[in-house]
């Protein structure tokens, strides 16, 4: 799967025109326009009228581990450190990554994207997907089938849609382990771990030490 960037933040209104209406109602599945002077401030979708099930009657959920490299100077060096991005539950305690239901009139993409913005108010680029994830919902009876994706960010918002709701935080990997509260995502985080060490040498060191 090739990236591709997803902005919300546009200086002409028009180059947002074709795929805001209503929020997220169609999103351009190669590259939308990211030059950015201004927040457009939207509302989340609410609702489960478009929600997607498979055949089993999986509530489908998918959802990023948002990402940056960061320049760290260690014994007169310059080693760049990978950080995540953390959101607060929207109930209940911990932190976790942003996440929500895959709606029917979307691509997977599209709505890891969409929560991603909703959620932690960044955008960037997609990796190839973590994987797959069977879990029972804490409120309700219900088994969710859950995927996750490397978010590369390159666009962090001041505003966002549950900024009011949410608060974010950007920390190393080590706290990351210990602070996500879903089993799922945090082997999503290993994952991603295990992908970004064996893909960047130049970073295998720095997360060893980080393992507890």
């Amino acid at each position: 799967m090739t990236g591709f960037s997803v902005s919300l933040f546009v200086s002409n209104i028009s180059n947002v025109a074709s795929y805001l209406s209503p929020l997220f109602e169609s999103i351009p599945s190669k590259v939308i326009p990211s030059q950015i002077e201004k927040v457009v401030s939207l509302v989340s979708r609410t609702g489960r009228d478009l929600q997607r099930y498979d055949s089993k009657g999986f509530r489908q959920v998918v959802g990023c581990i948002p990402y940056r490299y960061k320049k760290n100077n260690i014994d007169g060096n310059d080693v760049e450190e990978i950080e995540v991005l953390v959101i607060s539950a929207q109930k209940g305690k911990g932190m976790l990554f942003p996440k929500g239901g895959w709606e029917i009139d979307e691509s997977m993409e599209e709505a890891a994207l969409r929560e991603t913005i909703e959620e932690a108010g960044v955008t960037g680029q997609l990796e190839e997907k973590l994987g797959k994830w069977q879990y029972k919902s804490k409120r309700q009876n219900v088994i969710h089938e859950g995927y996750m994706f490397p978010l590369l960010v390159s666009q962090q918002f001041e505003s966002w849609p549950e900024a009011e709701i949410r608060q974010r935080r950007w920390v190393k990997l080590s706290e990351a382990r210990e602070v996500c509260q879903n089993w799922w995502m945090r082997e999503a985080l290993e994952e991603f771990i295990k992908r970004k060490t064996c893909c960047n040498p130049n970073h295998q060191s720095q997360t060893q030490t980080q393992t507890p």
